[in-house]
Formats: structure tokens, C-alpha cells, sequence
């Protein structure tokens, strides 16, 4: 087994906050597609250039799209986020439909998690002492000792009367509303 992985820098799972609430803000700031005019690995591009790029543009209009023609060097995807993180990405001989979904999958993203060894799924900037809530938190500790089925624990805690006499009483106050509306007439 590897300890590569190790050497990855640590981190939390973490998204931009608010994101979403009110309107959904792209996290994509700058693409910048690196290409050859003449070189073969290049192809790919050139052809998504050529044909999607206007359609990627119109669909993400938050992100700018920059070209820039290299010589002799293989083709480049170069993504900046807001947060001031960079990613690179090789597109040597990739098909436009891979680059576009390269391009899809970086406009998807908060950040560049390449790199980045997750060192909990749960976290909070706030940790509690008393540990996490579960149901079980505030319940009665007479329950440990119950035997079950129990008749009293069965009933509702708050209420006496239950719903079936509640409107019983509704109908009957109701009915003795209508008698006196009537004698009053």
C-alpha cells in the first residue's frame, strides 16, 4: 500500500458559505485555453474553439474566456477561482466533447481539490462539548427502567383530553350556539 497520500495537504470538506441563498454565485472566475495552431495534440481544442466555445461563453456568462496561442506545446486548460486558487489541466489529445466536459466540471467546482487529503467527512467550526445531538438527547431517563409495553409512557405528554373529545365538545358548544341564535330570533 502507498503512503503517497500522506503527503497530500490536509483539509476539511468545505463550500463558499451562502452560496445559494438568494442566487447562485459560479465559483469559476477565469479560463484560459492554451493551444498550438499546428501541433496535432492541439486538435481537440482547436475544435471546441471553433464550435462550443461561443456556446460555453453564452451559458456561463460570469466566467471569462481567454485563448492563447502557444507554438510547439501541447494544449492547456488554466482555471482560476475566486477564492485565488489555480488548477491546470492537460488537454493533450482530448476530443472537444472531453474538453467540454472538462470545461463543465471546472464551472461545477468551489476550488482545485486536486491535491487535497480529507481529514474528517464531519466538521464543524464550532464543536460542541456535550458531543452530537441524536434523538436520545433530552428524553426521560425513567425510560431506561421501563418495561414496555407501558400504558402511561403510551399516552400523549402534554394533553389530557384527546382530539375525539375535543370535537365532541366543539359540536356541543356549536349546537348550544345555534339553540340560543334561534331563541334570540
Amino acid at each position: 500500500m502507498s503512503n503517497s497520500h500522506l503527503f497530500l495537504k490536509p483539509g476539511f470538506i468545505n463550500v463558499p458559505l451562502q452560496n445559494g441563498v438568494g442566487r447562485y454565485v459560479s465559483q469559476l472566475q477565469r479560463v484560459v485555453l492554451k493551444f498550438c495552431k499546428n501541433n496535432g495534440s492541439s486538435r481537440g481544442m482547436r475544435e471546441f474553439i471553433e464550435s462550443g466555445l461561443v456556446n460555453f461563453a453564452k451559458e456561463n456568462p460570469g466566467v471569462v474566456v481567454y485563448l492563447k496561442p502557444r507554438r510547439h506545446r501541447s494544449a492547456v486548460i488554466k482555471a482560476e477561482y475566486l477564492n485565488g486558487d489555480e488548477q491546470w489541466m492537460s488537454c493533450r489529445n482530448s476530443t472537444q466533447e472531453e474538453i467540454s466536459k472538462w470545461l463543465n466540471l471546472l464551472v461545477c467546482q468551489s476550488k482545485n481539490h486536486t491535491g487535497t487529503r480529507i481529514r474528517k467527512l464531519w466538521h464543524t467550526d464550532h464543536p460542541s462539548i456535550q458531543g452530537p445531538w441524536t434523538p436520545f438527547t433530552f428524553r426521560d431517563p425513567k425510560l431506561n427502567l421501563a418495561t414496555f409495553p407501558n400504558e402511561e409512557l403510551a399516552k400523549p405528554k402534554d394533553s389530557d383530553v384527546s382530539n375525539h373529545e375535543r370535537l365532541i365538545e366543539l359540536f356541543k358548544k356549536q349546537k348550544l350556539g345555534d339553540l340560543e341564535n334561534r331563541r334570540g330570533e
